[in-house]
Parts: C-alpha cells; sequence; structure tokens
C-alpha cells in the first residue's frame, strides 16, 4: 500500500502507545535491481517489541552502502538470510538517531522519551559466545538494517536494547545518524584489534571516505601518526584537518594497485611502484607504519602487506576492490606480519566510542541531509560513485540541525568520499 508522507513528522500517539502503521522505503524480492526502482515508499505495519526489545522512533537515518547491495540483491540477497523471509520484505537503514517510544518485557535500562542513537550489531542474548567471547562471534550475528527485516527507513524501527546508545547532546538528529557503522568499525579496527598505542604510526586507505575519516582521528587521538591515502589533494587537506601527519594521492601511484592477472612483466613493475610507494609512506611518517588500516582488498593488499614493518599488523574489514587476495606471501612470514580481520564492534566497543563522539574528541563528518523522500536518490547516488560523503536522511526531524540539547562543535561538513 503507497504511503502518505505529507504528516511524516508527526505521529498521532504519544511514548509507550504505537500507530497501527508507518511510512517505510521497502525493498521486495521481485524487484531487485537499480535503488532508485528497487526502494518504494510502502504503508507497513508498525512492529511490537518483543523481550528485551524497543521500537524506536526514527528522527534521522544514515546512508550506508550495504543497502546498495539489499537492492542490487549482490552479491548475495538479503532475502536467503536473516528474518527476511519471515516478512517478506526488507527495509534497510543501519545507522539511526531517534526517540524510545516503546519498550518490550524485559526492559529495564531504557524508556519511552529516551533519546539514542543506535549500533547496528544484534546477537541472540542465548548464544553463549555473547557472554564471554565477543557477540560478533555467535552463529546468530547479524547486522541490524541490512541482515534484517526493520532498518532505519522508516517511521519507527524495532532494535535490540542492547543497540541503544544516549545520543549525543551536542549533536543534531542528522549529525548523529552519520558515524555509527563507520566509526565503531573503525574503533574496533584500531583499538581491540590492533591495538593501536602512542607512538605508533599507521598507514590508512581511502582516508577521506566513512572509515578513513574516523581512523584518522583516532589515530590523532591516541597519541598516534598518521598518512592517509587520498585520491584527491582536496581530499588530502581534510584528513590535514582532522589530525593526519601528511597525505599520498594514490593517483601518483596508480600501477601499484593489483588488477589481477598480471603476467611476470607486469607484475614485476607493480612491485617496483608498491615499492616506491612504502618508499613515500616512510618518508612522511618516519619509518614503516605498525599498522595498516585496509578495507579496499584485491587492489591494495599486496601493497600493505609489502609496506606494513616487521612484526607489523594489517587490519582488515571488508574488500571494496574485490575479495579475492592475491599477494607474495614471503613478505608476510619471513618478517612475521600479521593480518587481523574485524568485522563492526561489540556493545562494549560502541559504547566507549560513542563517549568520544560525547566529548567531541571524535567527529562526525557529513556531507549532506537529503529529505525523506530521497532515499532511493541517495542511494542510487551512491551506487552510481556521485556522492561525496556522508549522508543522512530526515526521518522525524523536519530540518538539519533540529535535536542539538547543548552546544558544541557538532560535524564537521565536508565533502569526503
Amino acid at each position: 500500500m503507497a504511503a502518505d508522507l505529507s504528516n511524516l513528522t508527526s505521529v498521532d500517539t504519544e511514548p509507550g502507545e504505537l500507530p497501527a502503521t508507518m511510512a517505510a522505503w521497502v525493498i521486495r524480492e521481485d524487484r531487485l535491481g537499480e535503488p532508485k526502482d528497487a526502494f518504494q515508499v510502502e504503508e507497513i505495519e508498525v512492529p511490537e517489541p518483543g523481550a528485551f526489545e524497543v521500537i524506536v522512533r526514527v528522527m534521522a537515518a544514515g546512508v550506508n552502502f550495504n543497502n546498495v547491495w539489499a537492492a542490487l540483491g549482490k552479491p548475495v540477497s538479503v532475502f536467503g538470510y536473516g528474518d527476511h523471509p519471515q516478512y517478506g520484505h526488507h527495509i534497510g537503514g543501519s545507522d539511526a538517531s531517534g526517540v524510545v517510544w516503546k519498550v518490550g518485557e524485559g526492559v529495564t535500562r531504557w524508556a519511552p522519551g529516551d533519546e539514542v542513537v543506535v549500533h547496528c550489531n544484534q546477537a541472540s542474548y542465548e548464544d553463549p559466545e555473547v557472554h564471554g567471547l565477543d557477540p560478533l562471534a555467535a552463529p546468530s550475528q547479524r547486522i541490524w538494517g541490512y541482515e534484517t527485516t526493520w532498518g532505519s527507513f522508516a517511521q519507527f524501527t524495532k532494535v535490540q536494547a542492547q543497540q541503544l546508545l544516549p545520543k549525543p547532546k551536542n549533536l543534531s538528529w542528522d549529525e548523529a545518524a552519520s558515524y555509527g557503522l563507520t566509526y565503531f568499525t573503525a574503533y574496533r579496527m584500531l583499538i581491540d584489534q590492533a591495538k593501536l598505542q602512542p607512538g605508533h604510526r599507521v598507514l590508512i586507505w581511502g582516508a577521506a571516505g566513512g572509515l578513513g575519516v574516523f581512523a584518522t582521528q583516532l589515530v590523532k587521538a591516541a597519541g598516534a601518526e598518521s598518512v592517509g591515502v587520498v585520491s584527491s589533494d582536496e581530499k588530502g587537506e581534510l584528513i590535514m584537518r582532522l589530525g593526519a601527519a601528511g597525505f599520498i594521492n594514490r593517483n601518483e601511484f596508480a600501477g601499484m594497485m593489483r588488477k589481477g592477472g598480471e603476467t611476470p612483466e607486469e607484475e614485476k613493475a607493480r612491485f617496483k611502484v608498491s615499492r616506491a610507494f612504502g618508499t613515500r609512506v616512510s618518508e612522511v611518517l618516519g619509518e614503516a607504519p605498525d599498522i595498516v588500516f585496509e578495507h579496499v582488498g584485491k587492489a591494495t593488499f599486496p601493497t600493505s602487506v609489502l609496506t606494513v614493518k616487521p612484526f607489523g599488523k594489517v587490519v582488515i574489514c571488508g574488500a571494496t576492490s574485490g575479495f579475492q587476495l592475491d599477494f607474495d606471501v614471503r613478505y608476510l612470514w619471513m618478517r612475521q606480519k600479521q593480518i587481523i580481520g574485524s568485522h563492526f564492534a561489540n556493545a562494549w566497543e560502541c559504547t566507549k566510542a560513542n563517549q568520544l563522539i560525547e566529548q567531541s574528541k571524535i567527529r562526525p563528518v557529513l556531507w549532506k541531509t537529503m529529505g525523506f523522500d530521497q532515499v532511493a536518490e541517495a542511494h542510487q547516488l551512491m551506487h552510481e560513485n556521485k556522492h561525496l560523503g556522508k549522508i543522512s536522511i530526515l526521518v522525524g526531524a523536519t530540518a538539519e540541525g533540529e535535536g542539538r540539547t547543548e552546544d558544541g562543535p557538532g560535524a564537521i561538513r565536508a565533502e569526503v568520499g
């Protein structure tokens, strides 16, 4: 059923009571394809909270690439797993800020009216891994708003109570919805997985992107130094503002990128460029990096393994250029380097990271805030790589800047990508 967006920012019920239906941007299996076609606004029944669950009225939502994949049905359709088969539809959105509207049985920490942000890791409370190892190790682990039905591109969303964090009072709704997925991922990668320490030197790929802007700030806050790889000098200027010791325009070293299937002669030439790149990194940092912050994958991974110092660490959370990695493993074992995989963050890591936002020691970096009627357009821009950084979507909020209740520097408005 088509939804009426004319009263999107008003709700007929008070906190504690849910309306019958809501407006939501919905993807269905029979229309997978371009985001502009796959996303459609529908009127959907508002879910009730189960035990230890919370319904949040969404004030703003953040856009991430995972729901471009959801729209395309590639590389894996979301309808093959999670709770999608039960409901037959997908409401995306893995970042949100909003107001607690109704709590389920057993929830004691949160109450209707609380202002919150949402982290996107879910796991069953019954899995033993949740209670001693790490929720990321639980077989039930999934990313809310991607591997689940009820994401943030709707007036209301359903989450586990453990997903909630206090909304930073110095941020507006759209700013508070812009950072969770990428920032919390970067925090786990550097702080808990790579064990970042004062004095460390760090190489950050894609330093002006959604992950990189937070990695750059975290390195600075930890008393370490970073050099960021960017695609333009303008983006280099941004990361210098965020605390980088220097930047490298990757176009100067385009020949280092691994395409796969290189001939011996081509690989020899590529390796030579990678060597030159590593020399430049050492010149900026004073010596080879202790840590390489990786999320590009196929194109850069051989250079990462080559460039990191002996006994150094390459920490990786994704592979935007391809997940089949081909590199010279001699530089790994003979120099005793480490490769560390990392995936999002647990509730404790999200809590500690969010405190840095509350203290303005780390700041969101936001490109644009768009209206709820532009959700499909925002994902199409991202699919076509026409965006320049993080996008927030107004849902319950009526305008940018709403929701700030304390003075503070707020988000950095910048064109990044």
